[in-house]
């Protein structure tokens, strides 16, 4: 059975760094993404690495602070965040990309992942 389980999340203040963590279980997929989804709001790209070559994407609002990387020994994916600010407080969904199509892409579209785990809550305090 496919799992993804998210950890690392926490409440830290402005400016502080967490290391988010997405394990998964049941298969290898193209690709592994965050997004985040704070209350009332849609669930928005953070960034995305693919298995295969460590392409990376990443919204404009997280790059120069945020890091995606993968392990593929255990197929897991992490997200590095330093220097986080009060608007980055969500809750961060791992997502899995086991469908792809068209050119070889790190993705960032909702669409484009077919997993996703129940998530990690990030809080920061100003």
């Amino acid at each position: 059975q496919v799992r993804l389980v998210e950890s690392g999340g926490g409440l830290v203040q402005a400016g502080d760094s967490l290391r988010l963590s997405c394990a998964s279980s049941g298969r290898t997929f193209r690709a592994m993404g965050w997004f985040r989804q704070a209350p009332g709001k849609e669930r928005k790209f953070v960034a995305s690495i693919t298995w295969n070559g460590g392409f990376t994407n990443y919204a404009d609002s997280v790059k120069g602070r945020f890091t995606i990387s993968r392990d593929n020994s255990d197929d897991s994916v992490y997200l590095q965040m330093n220097d986080l600010k009060p608007e980055d407080t969500a809750v961060y969904v791992c997502g899995a990309q086991w469908v792809a199509s068209g050119n070889w892409h790190a993705p960032a579209e909702v669409t484009e992942f077919q997993y996703w785990g129940q998530g990690t809550p990030v809080t920061v305090s100003s």
